[in-house]
């Protein structure tokens, strides 16, 4: 999420009561979670095993909540909660808006576009030409829709990203201030759920097609001309290529990489990353010709034992 305007190292330390160690007037230009930084970029960190992980980041201002050697360029704002800090900020510049539509006066909905009732068009949300939003379908603040997009009924875009830490007196939710991205000639299954970006954006590109009751984590990427089958589980920070194909039932763990032109066969489980151009299958997914020989191999084992 980028600021309004860039602000001084000095004003965000004031925002958060936080120590300096830097440049007063170094600019912070935005901030993000670590996965997305870029510098001029503001990210935190609050655990010894990741300190070395946002310190060595592309993200510029470290919210941290002891005192280190900074590497060169690198400005500290050194805090007891840099998680509460980064909220604070979040909902600072990027605050809940409450709609008193169901399709809010700045919302922005292109030519030929159909909305269909019931229907929620939040808070700055832009909308391209010749879309179809179906019935009770709800769109939350600031999303993007391209053109030529069919959302069917019921399906959530923008929902909050789905990220909480552990507090004694319970889970501590680290507040969305991204946005979610359809573009061109996307299409969305019925009670499919998209969520958006901790900071950035979660986006489904050009041409991909998604059917019922799918499940997108936040900040996602996933490329053209995609085929999502019903029931598919997508968790964070997932980034699925271009042509890749998940049949039914597919549950991806978040941080994996998924190569072009990959299929994945229903009913699989994926927990690494998976080479483009393959098929895959299985509990954890492996390449489908292996798999079907594990299984064939288990097979014979348990007709030789049946037999002694």
């Amino acid at each position: 999420m980028k600021f309004p305007v860039p602000l001084k190292l000095s004003e965000i330390a004031a925002l958060v009561k936080a120590e300096m160690v830097g440049e007063s007037d170094f600019l912070v230009t935005g901030m993000n979670e670590i996965h997305r930084v870029e510098p001029g970029d503001l990210t935190f960190v609050d655990h010894p095993k990741y300190y070395q992980k946002a310190l060595n980041s592309k993200a510029t201002t470290i919210l941290i909540n002891t005192a280190v050697d900074p590497p060169e360029g690198k400005m500290l704002l050194i805090c007891e909660k840099p998680f509460d800090a980064f909220v604070s900020l979040a909902m600072r510049f990027h605050p809940f808006e409450k709609s008193e539509r169901a399709i809010s006066p700045t919302a922005a909905i292109g030519e030929g576009t159909v909305i269909q009732p019931g229907a929620f068009i939040g808070n700055h949300v832009k909308i391209g030409t010749h879309c179809i939003i179906h019935a009770n379908v709800s769109i939350y603040d600031h999303s993007v829709i391209g053109n030529n997009v069919i959302i069917h009924s019921g399906a959530v875009i923008g929902a909050d990203a789905y990220y909480f830490q552990r507090r004694p007196e319970g889970w501590k939710k680290l507040e969305s201030c991204g946005r979610v991205i359809l573009e061109d000639n996307v299409e969305i299954g019925a009670v499919t759920t998209i969520d958006k970006g901790v900071t950035g954006d979660t986006i489904i590109s050009y041409g991909t097609k998604m059917d019922n009751h799918t499940q997108v984590g936040h900040d996602t990427f996933i490329g053209q001309h995609c085929l999502i089958g019903a029931h598919c589980a997508i968790a964070g920070v997932t980034r699925i290529e271009d042509e890749v194909i998940l049949w039914g039932h597919v549950s991806i763990n978040k941080d994996i990489v998924i190569g072009k032109k990959a299929v994945v066969l229903a009913v699989s489980a994926v927990d690494k990353n998976l080479e483009g151009g393959k098929t895959y299958f299985g509990v954890p997914a492996e390449e489908v010709r292996k798999k079907w020989r594990e299984i064939a191999t288990l097979r014979q084992l348990a007709l030789t034992a049946q037999k002694k």
